[in-house]
């Protein structure tokens, strides 16, 4: 049986449509699923949206609707990004839903039981922006001297009556946890993480009676709990807690919370604080990814830079966006991207480079060999580059992807993708077609076998792309995995009935910007 595996991104707060960060998470998200998958894990992948809270509340009342019309409303256009970019989690979950409600009441009850829940009187202050608590001395002061919260959203003093979590109960069972290697990534989110618990933990509110929108406390007519409670249950409750379900046994814990660097207290000391509380083991990571800058800038719906990503992708195809993201921004870091950068990346590496590669290649085959794959004989310059080339798709791309550096494993594959356009250069077939027939035939053959190592190895990046390319090969849909990259005999295996290729059509056309955006 392969080893499960379970990713999940943090659901999304619905209170305006998706912009490019969302995009972003679910693409990353998206990566790494599919990476698990091809590399033969059964993946369980979750996303969705998290849609109570008094933010939401508000929102609704502006628009004079309830709050379950704008949050099935929303959601539908959070899950509409997801399908559009081509994220393939097995579970889009919604936080209204009956299963999550009465997930987040068996937590609430367990913790309870535990002696970890009291009632007690909140004063303090609020962010609504942030739907979270801060201390006086983690504000900051704005232009106009108010107060505001460390992200710069503003706080209101907030006075009622509060169901209290023992946070500071946890504090040295938390340090421990933070310290261990692995647990939180990258570095700098783990530093940061640290020195907040060090400085000392108070008990956290975790209920409000001032609005009605979230999951009712057990037992405690009038209260709601903190939307983050609730928020942060949907990771069990897409496994089917607190019921001894099959995918509870075979996916928990996580192996990967992937969420942005702004929400990391809230899944690194909150989160394994409730787990703590009601006796459930901890996930194995949370990874903090950085922020996307639009021209260096933050999105901002003042400066009027907002940017809607199923444009994007419209724009530029889905998968041509999907590599951007990957290949441009060390992941983990905050990383900028403009229109110009993403038709740049893509013409130079997509189009010129890989497309450019197969494209020549496999015409080359059709109108030479007449389409024919069949056996032929290695010299030395064809075997060093099938090395090389083997090397980064089945060695340093995956060691790479399984630490989350994507740029970096881009990288090795890219210069792959170099050095096969380098060796057909040198070995120029066209002028071989007149002086060396065969030896023609084995630079070709050569080149057709890289680039299937090649297109096998992107997969998680580009897959329709990669699909297509594969599909042009004529590889099976069977004989695309990571491990086939580590079979030898793949090649004499196509060829013993006999194998032949179409002529092809690009995969990867070159990119040019509107005028608006040119200019």
């Amino acid at each position: 049986m392969s080893e499960p595996y379970y990713i999940t991104t943090a659901i999304s707060y619905p209170n305006g449509r998706p912009h490019i960060g969302h995009a972003y998470e679910a693409i990353a998200a998206d990566v790494i699923a599919r990476f698990q998958r091809l590399r033969g894990r059964e993946v369980r992948f979750q996303t969705g949206t998290d849609e109570h809270g008094l933010k939401m509340a508000r929102k609704a009342e502006e628009q004079g609707k309830t709050a379950r019309e704008l949050a099935d409303e929303m959601s539908g256009y959070f899950r509409d990004m997801c399908d559009a970019l081509n994220v393939s989690y097995d579970r889009f979950i919604r936080t209204v839903e009956d299963d999550h409600h009465k997930a987040s009441q068996a937590i609430w009850r367990a913790m309870e039981e535990k002696g970890d829940l009291y009632l007690d009187r909140y004063e303090g202050w609020y962010s609504v922006r942030d739907e979270a608590y801060y201390d006086e001395k983690e504000l900051v002061e704005g232009e106009g001297g108010e107060k505001l919260s460390p992200q710069g959203t503003p706080v209101e003093w907030t006075v009622e009556e509060s169901w209290f979590f023992r946070l500071s109960k946890y504090q040295e069972p938390l340090l421990e946890l933070l310290r261990t290697p692995g647990f939180l990534e990258p570095e700098s989110r783990r530093n940061e993480m640290i020195a907040f618990v060090s400085g000392g933990l108070k008990d956290l509110s975790v209920s409000r009676t001032s609005f009605d929108w979230g999951v009712p406390v057990p037992g405690s007519d009038g209260h709601v709990m903190y939307v983050w409670v609730d928020a942060l249950t949907n990771y069990i409750t897409g496994l089917g807690y607190p019921d001894d379900t099959e995918n509870w046994r075979k996916f928990w814990p996580a192996d990967l919370h992937l969420i942005g660097k702004d929400i990391v207290r809230f899944h690194t000391v909150y989160w394994p604080a409730f787990l703590m509380s009601a006796d459930i083991e901890l996930p194995k990571q949370v990874f903090g990814h950085g922020f996307l800058l639009n021209r260096g800038q933050k999105e901002s719906k003042s400066l009027g830079n907002v940017t809607d990503p199923l444009a994007l992708a419209e724009q530029f195809g889905v998968d041509t966006l999907r590599y951007f993201l990957l290949r441009e921004v060390a992941f983990g870091q905050d990383g900028s991207y403009s229109p110009e950068a993403i038709v740049t990346r893509s013409n130079a590496e997509l189009a010129n480079s890989f497309g450019n590669l197969a494209q020549r290649t496999l015409s080359m085959i059709a109108k030479n060999l007449e389409g024919e794959v069949a056996a032929f004989e290695q010299a030395d310059d064809d075997t060093a580059l099938l090395a090389k080339v083997r090397e980064a798709c089945a060695v340093t791309l995956p060691a790479e992807f399984e630490k989350l550096a994507f740029s970096v494993g881009i990288e090795a594959w890219i210069q792959a993708v170099y050095a096969c356009n380098q060796y057909i250069d040198e070995q120029a077939p066209w002028t071989l077609k007149k002086t060396d027939p065969e030896r023609m035939r084995a630079v070709l053959l050569t080149l057709y076998m890289a680039i299937r190592d090649l297109a096998i190895a992107i997969q998680p990046v580009i897959p329709t792309k990669a699909a297509d390319v594969l599909d042009q090969l004529g590889i099976p849909q069977g004989d695309r995995a990571y491990a086939d990259l580590d079979n030898a005999g793949w090649f004499d295996a196509l060829v013993a009935g006999g194998h032949a290729i179409d002529k092809p059509t690009p995969a990867f056309p070159r990119l040019e910007l509107p005028e608006t955006d040119a200019a």
